[in-house]
């Protein structure tokens, strides 16, 4: 037989056994109905009886120039400067607050030069951190790293800002004599007159954290930062203008600031980064989070595909197959593409009515979705109909190799949701980590939209959405799994008899 016969002959064996076909439309029904089940509100309550919601509506964080989700929360010290111009400062401490909580990794306190005090406005900032040196940070996603240390009376930072229309470029000294570049951004957009100034920011501290199979949630405390400056210059401004203190993102108990003698004084608290929203505790939803009903939709794409397979052998009807159709691997082949093909469209129209449908609910019911691009949308949910289709070949070829349908399915799904399940609830972070950089259960990381950012302190786990590796990178891990799978089938296949 040739090949498209072969092809036409296994997809007419699929699309006649009626439990098949049901078991891939049980998929993608799960899929819907597992995201339509999700009550979440955030801010009200769902009125008894019906979906009537009250009094909702969580906060939605700001959003930066890009569109994306930011925190933009800090104390600032400030005066207009036109569209060329320039801010120095020397920064001799930095230091907590009253409080509990100390000083946090990524507490800092700099110069800036920002398109207002609105929160998500767009700016560039040299700043002194409490545990990361010096850094120039651009538009919450951008980080470039200076000098390391902690500075002090007697390791004072020297940091300068220059601007030139939509260009910023910052630089670092010891001394204030010897200048060297830090780097240069450009900011799309930047209005004729921005300000610059002095600032502070801390941001909370993590106090407990939890996880679950549907998210994880934590609590902190507010932490407070104190910046001491001196030799402050800002070249270009009105001269003699006056020094403003804005609380950006709203007033914090302790802010504000200080002047005398030349010497400036400023407390801050919050944060100047991207927004990492706590999925579990219904700040802010990653889009993902509407695909949780496609673990269920697999569990029922691993039955049928290992079925598939392994009813042949059962019913004996593998002589008749192989008798039509020498070519063993030929005829491996033919199933595998149609059993990848019914399980990516039953995957697709699962994710793609999963999103449409629970993404309105949840935003009916006052949580906010973060904002993601549509490229990564689209490929989260394709990512997920790849997963379904990936993981079904995956189980044709254990079926091949065991030619047990129960056998192939424990297989499977020890292989791919055993490691998820132990990273979510047993394993310490190191371990949970490695588990999932070797294990076929990576591929769920291609349903990640929410990046973890380096200059961010979070939780960012499994059960928060976040993965060791790149969404493309952990779907790489099964992919590879899957191939090693067929190859072993296709070689015991010819060698042994049917």
């Amino acid at each position: 037989m040739t090949a498209p016969a072969v092809l036409r002959a296994e997809w007419i064996k699929f699309r006649t056994v009626r439990g098949w076909v049901a078991g891939m439309l049980l998929a993608t029904l799960v899929t819907v109905g597992i995201a339509l089940l999700n009550h979440s509100t955030c801010g009200g309550t769902v009125t008894p009886g019906g979906p009537q919601v009250t009094g909702v509506g969580c906060a939605a964080p700001a959003s930066g120039p890009g569109g994306q989700a930011v925190t933009d929360s800090y104390y600032l010290v400030r005066q207009p400067l036109p569209a060329r111009g320039r801010i120095t400062a020397r920064i001799t401490s930095l230091t907590a607050g009253s409080g509990p909580a100390g000083l946090q990794p990524w507490s800092k306190a700099g110069i800036i030069i920002t398109a207002g005090t609105r929160p998500g406005a767009a700016y560039a900032a040299m700043m002194v951190t409490a545990g990361h040196g010096v850094r120039m940070q651009y538009d919450y996603t951008g980080d470039i790293a200076g000098r390391p240390g902690v500075v002090s009376a007697a390791s004072p930072r020297w940091l300068r800002l220059d601007r030139s229309g939509d260009t910023v470029t910052g630089y670092q000294s010891a001394d204030g004599i010897r200048w060297s570049l830090v780097g240069t951004v450009h900011l799309a957009g930047f209005p004729a007159t921005a300000q610059a100034g002095l600032f502070a920011a801390s941001p909370g501290s993590a106090q407990a954290t939890s996880q679950s199979l549907g998210g994880g949630s934590g609590s902190g405390a507010m932490t407070l930062a104190t910046a001491r400056f001196d030799h402050v210059a800002l070249r270009g401004a009105q001269p003699g203008g006056a020094w403003a203190g804005s609380a950006v993102g709203g007033p914090a108990p302790g802010t504000g600031f200080h002047q005398a003698s030349g010497i400036f004084t400023v407390a801050g608290a919050g944060d100047i980064a991207p927004y990492v929203g706590d999925a579990g505790g219904g700040a802010g939803f990653p889009v993902e989070r509407t695909l949780l009903g496609a673990a269920a939709g697999l569990i029922a794409v691993i039955v049928v595909a290992a079925m598939f397979m392994t009813a042949e052998y059962r019913r004996g009807l593998i002589r008749v197959t192989l008798a039509a159709t020498p070519r063993r691997g030929q005829v491996l082949a033919a199933k595998a593409v149609v059993i990848a093909s019914a399980a990516f469209v039953a995957g697709l129209a699962g994710a793609i009515a999963a999103v449409a449908a629970e993404e309105p609910l949840l935003r009916a019911r006052g949580n906010f979705i973060l904002p993601v691009s549509a490229f990564t949308e689209a490929r989260a949910v394709g990512g997920t109909a790849l997963l379904l289709a990936v993981a079904a070949v995956l189980t044709l070829a254990l079926g091949t190799l065991l030619r047990s349908s129960a056998a192939a399915v424990t297989a499977v799904i020890a292989t791919l949701f055993l490691p998820y399940l132990l990273a979510l609830t047993a394993l310490p972070a190191g371990a949970a980590d490695w588990l999932l950089r070797l294990t076929p259960a990576a591929a769920f990381a291609i349903q990640q939209t929410s990046p973890a950012y380096p200059q961010v302190s979070a939780a960012y786990t499994p059960g928060n959405g976040y993965f060791p590796l790149a969404p493309g990178a952990g779907f790489g891990v099964l992919c590879g799994y899957t191939a090693v799978a067929v190859l072993l089938a296709v070689v015991r296949l010819r060698k042994r008899d049917a």
